[in-house]
């Protein structure tokens, strides 16, 4: 599918709406309901009515983070989400990592306007990040499903949760939205939205810009992106016809990946080595001469001694970059066929191309040694993973509505073709001539190249009955079926197939109204994630040996969630207390081999069971005039029911009875805010109990308590000072020294492992906001 075509169909949505004007009143009419679609009474919302654990936040929570941040930054304080990135945005993609109730973010399903974003893993194999996605002024809400997410989300990867992301409805006015923000270390955004307002047809629209670029807080380079958003509505009688196309244009340098030890020994403010050049030749050299890297040396003069206080060819490499480019779009159709049976229906496209760079010691550059070579001539070339993704796809569905019973059912369907190459391009010894924030070209070896197809589809059908004025209950299921299809193009053969596929997929839940103000609710889900088509995660990432050995006998990891709780609201107060219990089997890992810059075949495992069991509260209070008060807490026990065993039935580690990977037992979220109208301002605090980060348990990081402070004015009394607002982030209010992701370079079984990102310190920013 050519995707530019989705722009130039929201295009045509809107031109054809301004070219009539037959039905405006309806239309008119139409468009308020449309504009309320998705604004809710409270910024957080607790899920009233659900039969699941959810919560709802607006998308004016994200205002009061730091202008840039990503909007996985709006569930942050909702309970049991575990967000870290090593910068202050939460966008950092090599870095950022969210996990819910033990599940990581590959095991999370995530929607936009209920487009699938895929698992939003690093490797970008069937989907995209949310912060490429969408900027954080355009989002409108956010719902955090802990749990089971609804039937009809449109995801192969949600076995512990889901976050669906809502676009903002344009306004029926026209007007726009103009914003500025500078602070530390050389950050400095822009963002520009124009509304078209309500034209004779009742249509309305809006397309945004913005740039933002910041130097990194620790060695050098940069992290840049541009952004494009653009949506038009156009209602239909009661219905309407939605078109919506984003583009984005990422470059980020990337931070040192640490271990422990590095940390011990060099700090945790230690980095690349991107601003001497000559100082990671020579470090090259003496891994040469050392036989570190595995390359003959070619300089002996260079000696066997690293540089104080330098002791390994991966305590720094040069540079690491993240390259993306993503054009993603959907035009939807939301009707009601009579006074019972409602329809809508999403088509939608995302075309992605990629590279990942690493300028790795380990493979020199093809004229290295070469007598009279001057160029290509390093010890030293870039090694990059390239990424060339496109995919399309449909959700559609229909509720039908009688008496009592509302029975929704939908398919979802989606190709997805993925070519994946692993390449190296050369670099001068005098000084690299290539551009780290640039795609490369001309490479002078491809390692391996693959191309992937990836077919899903997905049924579902469900219903909820309203039995009574207090009770409601809803059952239903889905089955789904991934199939994947690797070809070799070159390097070693790992062509082949194979498929996920449950046919009955159940989910229940009940609903009792205890009074007006009190609400019980209990839910159970059985939920599947596929195989991942890519040649470095999952199946694929093993040898061919490997892969043939597995293909067949190879399960889909499987989780059945228990939860129940209770929800109180009060014209001051809401609140929810949830447990959990859930048990989740045939779980995979890939058992990393070696520095991760190297890029051996991960060794495929099974760690077997995994029970995890909670306990999840939060609650919103009013307490005074203008102020407000927001906490959560949860207690997660999650634990492997089995050793992990190899082919031959020989223990490899031994996991039964020790807590999964980057789980922490307590999480403890709090926040007051106050807004009077003019002035406004919200003092956040986060704590986060240590996390393991081998499977046998013997290394962890600390517990990191983290405060953030934002504080505003909204100036009034003249046009020009109508609309306008300045606000003050600081994040890290207290210079916290605290390790953030884990997992950056996969999970050890056990020892340290250069794995880790230290998160960032302490830094200030500045927002100007016009509203017209």
């Amino acid at each position: 599918m050519k995707f530019h075509l989705f722009t130039g169909v929201a295009l045509g949505v809107l031109a054809l709406a301004s070219a009539s004007s037959a039905g405006a009143q309806t239309a008119a009419a139409g468009s308020a309901a449309l504009a309320d679609a998705s604004s809710v009474d409270e910024l957080v919302v607790f899920g009233r009515g659900e039969t699941r654990q959810v919560q709802t936040v607006g998308g004016e929570e994200l205002q009061l983070e730091v202008a840039g941040a990503s909007p996985l930054k709006l569930v942050e304080k909702l309970p049991n989400v575990n967000l870290q990135s090593a910068d202050p945005f939460g966008a950092y993609e090599w870095s950022a990592r969210i996990t819910i109730r033990s599940f990581n973010q590959n095991q999370l399903g995530f929607t936009l306007d209920d487009v699938p974003l895929g698992d939003m893993t690093y490797g970008n194999h069937n989907g995209l990040h949310i912060s490429r996605a969408i900027a954080g002024e355009n989002v409108g809400q956010v719902e955090l499903a802990q749990g089971a997410g609804a039937l009809e989300t449109a995801s192969a990867n949600n076995l512990g949760g889901t976050l669906k992301f809502i676009s903002r409805e344009p306004l029926a006015e026209f007007g726009g939205l103009a914003a500025a923000t500078a602070g530390s270390d050389s950050t400095y955004r822009g963002f520009l939205r124009l509304e078209s307002g309500a034209l004779p047809s009742g249509a309305r629209g809006y397309l945004s810009y913005s740039y933002n670029t910041a130097d990194k807080w620790k060695g050098v380079g940069e992290q840049r992106q541009q952004q494009i958003n653009f949506k038009v509505v156009q209602p239909i009688g009661e219905g309407s016809l939605t078109g919506w196309a984003n583009w984005s244009k990422r470059r980020e340098n990337d931070y040192q990946d640490l271990s422990l030890g590095m940390i011990q020994r060099l700090g945790s403010d230690w980095d690349n080595n991107s601003g001497n050049w000559a100082q990671a030749v020579q470090i090259a050299e003496i891994g040469n001469n050392r036989g570190d890297t595995g390359v003959p040396p070619r300089f002996p003069s260079f000696g066997t001694t690293y540089p104080a206080p330098i002791t390994s060819v991966d305590d720094t490499y040069f540079n690491a970059s993240g390259l993306r480019d993503d054009l993603i779009g959907a035009i939807t159709l939301a009707l009601p066929v009579g006074e019972a049976f409602d329809i809508k229906a999403t088509v939608y496209g995302h075309d992605n191309k990629g590279q990942g760079l690493w300028y790795t010691p380990y493979v020199p550059s093809p004229n290295y040694g070469v007598a009279g070579a001057t160029s290509n001539d390093a010890p030293i070339s870039i090694r990059t993973t390239e990424y060339d993704l496109q995919r399309y796809g449909v959700v559609a569905g229909g509720t039908l509505t009688l008496g009592g019973h509302k029975i929704n059912a939908g398919v979802w369907y989606e190709d997805n073709s993925f070519n994946q190459a692993r390449r190296f391009y050369g670099l001068n010894r005098a000084a690299p001539q290539r551009d780290s924030l640039k795609m490369q070209s001309g490479a002078f070896f491809t390692q391996w190249e693959y191309d992937f197809t990836t077919t899903t589809w997905q049924f579902h059908v469900q219903d909820t009955w309203t039995v009574s004025d207090v009770l409601a209950v809803n059952f239903g299921f889905k089955s789904l079926s991934v199939e994947n299809e690797a070809t070799t193009l070159i390097g070693a053969n790992k062509s082949g197939k194979i498929e996920a596929k449950e046919e009955f997929l159940p989910q229940a839940g009940v609903r009792f109204d205890l009074s007006e103000d009190s609400q019980l609710f209990a839910s159970f889900a059985r939920s599947m994630r596929a195989f991942p088509s890519s040649g470095t995660s999952g199946p694929f990432s093993a040898s061919q040996a490997g892969f043939d050995a597995i293909k067949g006998k190879l399960k889909p990891e499987i989780s059945d969630t228990f939860e129940a709780g209770w929800r109180y609201k009060t014209p001051d107060f809401q609140g929810v207390l949830a447990v959990y219990h859930v048990k989740f089997k045939d779980r995979l890992f890939g058992v990393p081999v070696g520095s991760g810059i190297v890029g051996n075949p991960s060794a495929l495992s099974n760690v077997g069971g995994v029970t995890a069991q909670g306990f999840e509260a939060a609650g919103s209070w009013d307490f005074a005039p203008d102020w407000s008060l927001f906490a959560s807490y949860a207690y997660n026990d999650s634990t492997y029911d089995d050793d992990t065993l190899d082919g031959a039935g020989l223990i490899v580690a031994r996991t039964a009875g020790k807590t999964t990977v980057d789980t922490p037992e307590n999480l403890l979220k709090a926040e007051v805010s106050y807004d009077n109208g003019a002035l406004f301002g919200r003092a956040s605090l986060s704590y986060l109990s240590s996390r393991f980060f081998t499977y046998e348990n013997d290394k962890s990081v600390p517990s990191q308590t983290l405060a953030e402070l934002a504080v505003g004015y909204r100036f009034s009394g003249t046009p020009l000072l109508e609309g306008l607002e300045l606000q003050l982030n600081v994040t890290n209010l207290f210079d916290e020294d605290y390790i953030s992701t884990i997992n950056s370079n996969g999970f050890p079984l056990r020892g340290d492992s250069q794995t880790l990102l230290a998160g960032a310190p302490r830094q200030v920013f500045v927002s100007l906001r016009k509203t017209f």
